[in-house]
């Protein structure tokens, strides 16, 4: 089990103003929001975009797979990675959580 938890939404307003098409609605995403991947599989709900990015480390560590790039995380089964929107990106940790019933939570 894949626990993926928004850590944090960083919004760069100088780059909206410059480069985006004014938009009502950009992300649903809130800071402390929390996701379950089973078998590596996108949650009900996750964002598509977001997705594309977590896809191959949420599969890796469904594998049993982890310790990306020789040692990046201090915990080896986990990833810290943000969605591709460059305006607003979201930093999203996941993590193996072995316990089934920490996804009832």
């Amino acid at each position: 089990m894949i626990k993926i938890t928004a850590i944090r939404q960083t919004v760069y307003r100088d780059l909206i103003a410059r480069y985006e098409n004014p938009i009502e609605h950009a992300c649903d995403v809130r800071v402390g929001d929390t996701w379950w991947s089973r078998e590596g599989e996108c949650p009900a709900g996750f964002c598509p975009e977001a997705w594309a990015t977590l896809r191959p480390f949420a599969e890796a560590l469904a594998r049993g797979e982890g310790n990306f790039y020789d040692g990046w995380m201090k915990n080896p089964r986990s990833a810290m990675l943000s969605c591709n929107d460059g305006f607003r990106p979201v930093s999203f940790h996941l993590e193996v959580v072995d316990d089934e019933r920490e996804s009832d939570k």
